[in-house]
């Protein structure tokens, strides 16, 4: 078993010559993170943010240019990736493609000149561990193989190796949606079998939360936050990571506190907190942040806010339904019952102000953080 721990990691990449702007241009910005032995962390964030350039360097694939990176407190920074003893899982499957399953499985104990016995003791031990029917994609050529397929032969690629750690660089993004979701789930199941280390690198945010023990959330090569998908939903760092993590996401309007009061500049209507949360607010302009479930929706005039309801949509695969509309210039995204009417034309609105978070008015700072709620 292997921890993975990150120190300041920094990496710039310097402009080509004749280049018309020569400042280095960062790739990672003082990285630092604790992974734990057996545990799977997803890195998310926009393309262009630094995911791949940090799993690369965890690999060893790229250089750092300042920081350390050690394995089980040894320092691996200077290590090969070969001397890593990582296992890569690439987005393109990177098989040999006119080779059978079974070949791109061995080809690793050529290379290093096992024995027979050991690489078919080693071969059967993974099969088994790939589970049913992966015995047959063993004698089938990879270009005869689905998606799907190909990403179970380059799962077990990897685990002939005994990696210390899994590397996962969007593994099942090629993949049709329904396959996509089949070969998740599966992939979950074997990381939780095996209990290797594995950092698992996804521009969806559904993928890294089901994947993810914890998630890395990043931007322009910056850590924003690492944590629990509740550390992040409930206590973002700040604007950023509350708009990023949550489907649909956090409504955020512009508003001002004063003397325990809320006015939404733009739709004449104030609201007065109640006693036992107005110490919580700070006073003066600020943004406020909704979840679409933190609303009170009523179609009882003097209930809330007014809001036109512009359309009502259903998603019965989560069994949830939403009012959209517009309310003091944002758009709005409200939580409803499945059999909220579809005639429906205004709406009135009230947040949970225990579950709303705040945020300055020209900053992304988070003023107010509401944490996880108590269910039980």
């Amino acid at each position: 078993m292997t921890s993975v721990t990150l120190e300041n990691v920094m990496k710039f990449y310097i402009p080509a010559v004749g280049a018309g702007d020569t400042k280095p241009v960062t790739g990672l910005e003082n990285i630092s993170m604790f992974i734990q032995d057996g545990e799977t962390i997803s890195i998310v964030g926009p393309s262009g943010c630094g995911k791949s350039t940090l799993l690369k360097a965890i690999a060893g694939l790229e250089s750092i240019n300042s920081g350390r990176i050690l394995y089980n407190k040894v320092d691996v920074t200077r290590i090969s990736p070969q001397g890593r003893g990582v296992g890569m899982v690439f987005q393109d499957y990177a098989l040999y493609p006119s080779k059978e399953g079974e070949d791109n499985l061995s080809y690793y104990f050529e290379v290093r000149k096992k024995t027979e016995e050991e690489k078919q003791q080693r071969l059967r031990e993974t099969a088994d561990m790939m589970g049913i029917g992966f015995e047959l994609l063993m004698g089938r050529q990879v270009d005869t193989l689905s998606g799907g397929e190909k990403q179970r032969v380059g799962i077990a690629r990897c685990i002939v190796r005994e990696p210390n750690v899994f590397l996962m660089d969007e593994p099942i993004s090629n993949l049709d949606a329904k396959l996509r979701e089949r070969t998740r789930t599966e992939i979950k199941k074997l990381l939780k079998k095996f209990g290797i280390t594995t950092i698992y690198v996804t521009h969806d945010q559904q993928e890294a939360i089901f994947m993810g023990d914890r998630i890395a959330v990043m931007r322009s090569g910056r850590l924003e936050q690492f944590g629990t998908f509740d550390d992040l939903y409930y206590s973002p760092a700040n604007l950023f990571v509350a708009s990023l993590i949550g489907t649909p996401p956090i409504n955020i309007l512009p508003a001002i506190i004063q003397n325990g009061v809320v006015s939404l500049p733009d739709s004449q209507f104030n609201v007065a907190l109640p006693p036992d949360q107005e110490r919580s607010f700070p006073s003066g302009s600020v943004r406020l942040g909704v979840r679409p479930e933190s609303w009170t929706v009523s179609q009882r005039s003097g209930q809330g806010i007014p809001m036109k309801v512009i359309h009502v949509e259903r998603l019965y695969t989560e069994r949830a339904a939403f009012v959209n509309g517009q309310l003091g210039g944002a758009v709005i995204n409200a939580l409803v019952g499945l059999d909220f009417p579809e005639n429906v034309s205004q709406v009135y609105l009230l947040p949970d102000w225990s579950q709303t978070h705040v945020f300055a008015s020209d900053s992304e700072t988070a003023l107010v953080s509401p944490g996880a709620p108590a269910l039980f």
